[in-house]
């Protein structure tokens, strides 16, 4: 049965229910979008109505901002810096898995100045994170200003990084196809070694865009992938002949393919592969508050549906399916 199951990355967490619950926005609980009867869809063990009831009709807590201090800056490529952070057991805890990711800022800048950055590594042991951010924009240039030893403003956990979450725990002792290109090596790092952790032979066909090298080969090697490097898009977003090769090649032996790029490298894959392929990619929605109050994620389809891609956690085949341009 070919139909689309939606679930919300908050759903049975801290954080739920959410603000969108007081508003009639619940991405799951009927009752709390309005309706009269119990519908509830990817049931997580909680009843989120209930809870909200306890809670006396009003949205947990936000994620917190937390000071932490930067212990290592490190510059990998043009405008590309690795910040390695100390942070709380608990916090790096909740970013160990495949699609966390935090908002940054200088601590002496605003909420405005928040960026998000998807989280490359952590180490519990240790109890720290490390972000990969390539210098552009305010934003990402207010942090450049930080350096060792300086605090830097984190606010998080969030989870919704990479989109086909269930294809990626599903797929076990086989073989898994990673597709990266430029700054979205950062992020495959830990999609990879939960994959790897599976017992998954890893093949990593990477793109490094427009910088000089690979800066992940380290974590290939801790994963024992097979690196093939190679353009995986051409300059119309089209994919290059050599990545339709290797994806012809590789595809009936493969149990997942998870890509990180741009939209229209993720439409374009998802075109040039099977209807019965897993698929999981990087979550592009432009994130701007991670709580699904502000919209500037929220991505409009057919007969008006509004998705919140901050928290809706959705199989990709999904994603562009009746999407509207205008």
């Amino acid at each position: 049965m070919d139909y689309e199951i939606k679930d919300c990355i908050d759903a049975g967490t801290e954080y739920c229910p959410c603000h969108l619950a007081e508003t009639g926005n619940c991405l799951l609980c009927s009752h709390l979008q309005g309706k009269s009867f119990c519908d509830c869809t990817n049931w997580k063990g909680v009843c989120i109505y209930q809870e909200y009831a306890w809670n006396g009709n009003h949205a947990k807590n936000l994620r917190k901002v937390s000071l932490c201090k930067i212990l290592k800056k490190e510059t990998i490529d043009d405008n590309l810096l690795c910040f390695t952070i100390s942070a709380k057991h608990k916090l790096v805890q909740e970013l160990s898995q495949p699609g966390s990711f935090v908002f940054i800022r200088h601590p002496k800048s605003n909420g405005y100045f928040d960026a998000p950055i998807s989280i490359m590594d952590t180490d519990v042991n240790e109890n720290i994170i490390k972000i990969v951010i390539d210098v552009k924009g305010i934003k990402t240039k207010s942090i450049d200003k930080l350096q060792e030893n300086d605090n830097i403003a984190l606010r998080g956990p969030y989870w919704n990084g990479v989109l086909g979450l269930k294809n990626i725990y599903h797929s076990k002792d086989g073989t898994s196809l990673i597709i990266a290109r430029g700054i979205g090596m950062a992020p495959m790092i830990p999609v990879m070694e939960k994959l790897y952790s599976n017992g998954n032979k890893i093949i990593a066909v990477l793109d490094k865009g427009n910088y000089k090298d690979i800066f992940i080969k380290k974590y290939l090697d801790l994963c024992n992938a097979e690196l093939i490097e190679c353009t995986v898009i051409n300059n119309d977003g089209t994919l290059s002949e050599e990545l339709k090769n290797i994806i012809n090649k590789y595809e009936k032996d493969i149990n997942i393919i998870y890509c990180a790029g741009p939209d229209i490298f993720i439409s374009n894959l998802l075109e040039q592969t099977k209807e019965d392929t897993k698929i999981a990619c990087c979550n592009n929605a432009r994130m701007c508050c991670g709580e699904g109050i502000c919209g500037t994620c929220s991505t409009r389809y057919d007969g008006d549906i509004v998705k919140r891609l901050c928290k809706l956690q959705i199989d990709p085949k999904y994603i562009f399916k009746g999407r509207r341009a205008l």
